[in-house]
């Protein structure tokens, strides 16, 4: 499993000129999920991403979480995450998870972080969607479940 993490003062999610899900200060996560994740390594994203610590404090220091500002998350679906761009210059999804599989996953993740008590909003899996967000800092992390260690 894959996430593209970015700090955000505002992000939103349009599908069909429709507000689907929108949230102030908080993070926009891209998340990309592969056949072979489990709910291990989504767990494990999850408990990193709430926890993670990439707001400022009072000495401007990177060091409170979404829960010490009351920030918010929206999560993206984004099987894009697993490019393969080795041969030619057409990119290669084949290491992205099968459609079913990628959407269970999804929908488990974003009830996960749910059940941190966090505010989350979501886009609409498989859709053609329109994602606007301002990236504060600009702070943009990337995670990859595999590479836990």
């Amino acid at each position: 499993m894959k996430a593209v993490i970015q700090r955000v003062s505002r992000a939103s999610v349009d599908v069909n000129d429709e507000t689907i899900g929108k949230i102030g200060r908080g993070f926009l996560v891209l998340l990309g999920v592969a056949n072979e994740d489990t709910d291990e390594d989504m767990d494990y994203l999850v408990k990193k991403i709430t926890q993670m610590r990439i707001f400022e404090d009072e000495a401007g220091k990177m060091n409170l979480s979404l829960k010490d500002v009351g920030g918010e998350i929206l999560i993206i679906s984004q099987f894009t995450l697993f490019a393969s761009t080795k041969k030619g210059n057409r990119p290669s999804f084949t290491e992205a998870g099968a459609p079913d599989f990628s959407k269970e996953m999804y929908l488990k993740f974003i009830a996960a972080c749910r059940d941190c008590g966090i505010h989350t909003e979501e886009g609409e899996f498989g859709a053609h969607m329109m994602v606007s967000l301002v990236n504060d800092g600009p702070v943009t992390i990337t995670m990859d479940s595999k590479q836990k260690h």
